[in-house]
């Protein structure tokens, strides 16, 4: 009896591509076109809310080299958004398991939400592809202590730090949606985003608002704490400390002239002046976490 050869291994960039094809074959459920090309000449988000835009280095720049920026800025805020979803996923399965309840409408819309939030994560993760970049994840440290700080979230961190991620995102994508100078593969990415994040909000201030009107002054008093200090972590992601780098400037003035732009430091709170406004309404931001939320830059 002759012996069969092994099977030949198969690419598993090839694979992919072809189970992602697979996947779209029925039409409505992924309508961007990934093979369109993606013009270097053209923002990749609006330069207004860039965190260099009006410094003395941004007047040093030309044209390009601001498009440039917008480009690694870009590709860091959709990393950024993988990462904290992929943690927001994390926090909703393990509140869904601990329940114990799976028959009920608020656990089938966590799991809705769940897969909304895995189909996110790789329309980011391909955009930034098509973008001719490299992702921006966190550092060990930074994950190490999601690790750590995940133990002790109840559902009133995980339903306030859903807000976190989702509405401060939310305020900035529906900017740039509307903004016809920005890429038309970014904005088309934006506008499915804001589509299902808005039923996401929805549903995490009704579930924030019911379990703050449960807890106890103690709990209530740790998970404020907790939250304040997450989100600092979290939004200190958006823009990675390499993109200055990456787009050809000097990180170290980049980073200094970025951290006093004024400019940058108003668009921290416009966009965080509905989730700010919301969550002391619910309890969840009290005198004592202030600093901390000062420090995310969505206070003054």
């Amino acid at each position: 009896m002759t012996r069969r050869p092994p099977p030949q291994a198969q690419d598993p960039a090839g694979v992919a591509q072809r189970l992602l094809r697979a996947s779209a074959a029925p039409g409505p459920a992924d309508p961007i076109d990934w093979d369109t090309p993606v013009p270097d000449d053209v923002w990749f988000c609006r330069p207004e809310r860039l965190s260099l835009y009006g410094t003395p280095l941004w007047e040093e720049m030309d044209q390009q080299q601001r498009i440039e920026l917008s480009r690694h800025e870009m590709a860091s805020f959709m990393s950024a958004g993988i990462w904290t979803e992929l943690c927001l996923m994390q926090l909703l399965a393990r509140h869904m398991a601990s329940s114990g309840d799976y028959g009920d409408s608020r656990s089938h819309y966590a799991l809705t939400e769940v897969a909304d939030e895995t189909r996110h994560c790789v329309m980011f993760g391909r955009t930034i592809h098509a973008m001719g970049c490299s992702p921006y994840p966190p550092s060990a440290l930074v994950q190490r202590l999601f690790t750590f700080a995940s133990t002790l979230y109840s559902e009133l961190s995980v339903f306030a730090l859903a807000l976190v991620i989702e509405e401060v995102n939310d305020r900035l994508q529906r900017e740039i949606v509307r903004d016809e100078r920005v890429q038309p593969l970014v904005r088309e990415v934006c506008r499915l985003h804001v589509t299902e994040e808005a039923r996401h909000v929805s549903f995490a201030r009704t579930e924030l608002l019911h379990a703050a009107a449960r807890a106890s002054r103690p709990r209530l008093a740790l998970q404020r704490e907790l939250t304040a200090v997450s989100a600092f972590v979290a939004l200190a992601q958006r823009i990675h400390s390499d993109v200055y780098a990456a787009a050809g400037l000097d990180p170290v003035r980049a980073r200094r002239e970025a951290r006093s732009n004024p400019h940058y430091r108003r668009t921290l709170l416009w966009s965080g002046e509905k989730l700010t406004g919301f969550l002391t309404e619910a309890g969840m931001i009290s005198r004592w976490q202030r600093h901390w939320w000062r420090r995310t830059g969505l206070l003054p």
